[in-house]
């Protein structure tokens, strides 16, 4: 059973990328923003809820980024980098791994929405340093390793009223 208490100070820290490539994937539809900071939420105090996002020039991508700052997300953007012969690539792990690990003396609860198994050795840190840490995702696309070493996983796909638009 996992201990819920009102007073927990909650950081929730979104891979932007991540959770819209798993919707899309899986259930080919998006991803409820704001049902996801509700359900990280559950009655305790968001100290911080960032959202880390990658700018690819879209059709309504700064409405996107309005919505989430709407809904009481602080977000980061960084530009979709195109390197030489064509490849692209953009993720925010170090700069999400470096605000958890920045913050986390004030927080009791740290909520990584992602499931990339790369922030396993993160999660371990915070929880050497005296944080719970929870991890939102969908258990398709969520790495074993990071379901195992969190206090607990939430399993977005039994859910999908509450996660999925």
């Amino acid at each position: 059973m996992v201990s819920i208490y009102k007073d927990q100070r909650v950081g929730v820290f979104v891979d932007v990328q991540n959770m819209y490539y798993s919707a899309k994937n899986i259930y080919n539809t998006k991803v409820d923003f704001e049902g996801l900071l509700k359900k990280a939420k559950q009655n305790r105090k968001i100290i911080r809820a960032i959202a880390y996002a990658i700018e690819s020039e879209t059709p309504d991508e700064e409405n996107f980024f309005d919505i989430l700052e709407s809904i009481g997300y602080e977000v980061k953007k960084k530009k979709l980098k195109t390197y030489y012969g064509g490849a692209k690539k953009g993720d925010w792990d170090m700069g999400i791994a470096i605000d958890a690990l920045k913050i986390s003396n004030k927080l009791d609860v740290i909520c990584l929405v992602t499931g990339d198994g790369d922030f396993t050795h993160l999660v371990n840190h915070l929880q050497a340093g005296g944080c719970r840490v929870e991890v939102m995702a969908f258990e398709q696309s969520a790495a074993k390793e990071l379901k195992e070493a969190a206090n607990n996983f939430i399993d977005m796909s039994e859910d999908q009223d509450a996660f999925l638009m």
